[in-house]
């Protein structure tokens, strides 16, 4: 009966609220900093589960940034086999079945989460709150929850790991708060160093057909051709532009990219001559597309934003 009074009492004080604990919280703001920082520059080796709609896929991710330039291998484990090798902002993507390798030159984009510092810059368009602890791949994570101010874009809730600072789980949320997708690691090592062997890619590529993206003819951080987008969310800017051509017709394409430090979305403006143009939305996971014919071009919005929002954008494009 004392054994069972002390099992009793001590689930009693593990239920009581951690007073020192409450006082030891972080500032939310310096978590999100710190995590955005630590995905950046921390080495580690994980493995990660991406569920979106009704699929779920595994993947291993190597990452090493301890040496100025970021490097980063994505295996994916599930499905198709396929790897993508990032080096700085050289991004080469390996389809084995297809016996094809595709490289292009791209800004980074970070497979885990894509929060760039300082997170005060998009602190007037989202509310940042801690909602409490939670275990993660065997680890203690702070969660942090990200609200939008407006219908215009998601939400996010991210488990920081208390140690490492390594987002551990993202959450893309809708605005009833449900979950649109998922990245959540179920191990995860953090390395004092990445061995090179661990960042080449597993297949030689030996007789595959290797495809370059085409450089871009201008490019500039705010520039925007002689086509404009008119509305944007409040809080958006164009960040960044550039002129391509494509690889299969020669065609030049308008390429605007406009973020609020957040999230981003991108708008692609290409002459139409004998393809089938993609007209109206279209969405996977929380990628929403909308595409519109207009004086002859094919414009097309793509962001991970709610459907509403990629489809105003485009309505509100112009040229000069």
């Amino acid at each position: 009966m004392a054994r069972l009074d002390a099992g009793l009492i001590l689930l009693v004080l593990l239920s009581l609220p951690a007073h020192g604990a409450e006082r030891a919280r972080p500032d939310v703001l310096d978590l999100v900093n710190r995590m955005s920082k630590a995905v950046r520059t921390a080495n580690y080796d994980g493995v990660f589960i991406y569920r979106h709609e009704r699929q779920t896929d595994s993947m291993r991710l190597i990452h090493r940034g301890g040496s100025g330039v970021e490097q980063e291998r994505l295996i994916a484990l599930t499905g198709k086999p396929r790897e993508v090798i990032r080096d700085g902002d050289t991004v080469t993507c390996i389809y084995p079945e297809d016996q094809a390798i595709m490289v292009e030159k791209t800004k980074p984009h970070r497979f885990v989460v894509q929060l760039p510092e300082p997170a005060e810059q998009y602190a007037s368009t989202y509310i940042f709150a801690l909602a409490g602890e939670d275990r993660v791949a065997g680890r203690i994570a702070w969660v942090v929850s990200i609200r939008p101010k407006d219908v215009y874009r998601y939400g996010y809730q991210i488990w920081i790991d208390k140690d490492s600072f390594l987002p551990l789980k993202t959450e893309l949320r809708g605005q009833s708060g449900t979950p649109i997708e998922e990245v959540m690691f179920t191990q995860i090592e953090v390395l004092s160093e990445i061995p090179d062997a661990h960042l080449q890619p597993g297949i030689s590529g030996q007789g595959f057909t290797w495809f370059h993206a085409a450089a871009a003819e201008n490019r500039g951080p705010a520039l925007g051709g002689r086509w404009q987008v008119t509305w944007m969310p409040e809080g958006f800017h164009i960040s960044h532009y550039e002129r391509q051509s494509l690889l299969a017709s020669g065609d030049p394409v308008d390429h605007l990219v406009y973020t609020d430090g957040m999230t981003s979305v991108s708008v692609f403006v290409e002459r139409i001559r004998d393809a089938t143009p993609q007209v109206g939305p279209r969405r996977v996971g929380g990628i929403s597309a909308f595409g519109k014919l207009k004086q002859g071009h094919q414009i097309t919005a793509v962001g991970e934003v709610p459907p509403a929002t990629v489809q105003r954008m485009v309505n509100s494009v112009i040229s000069d």
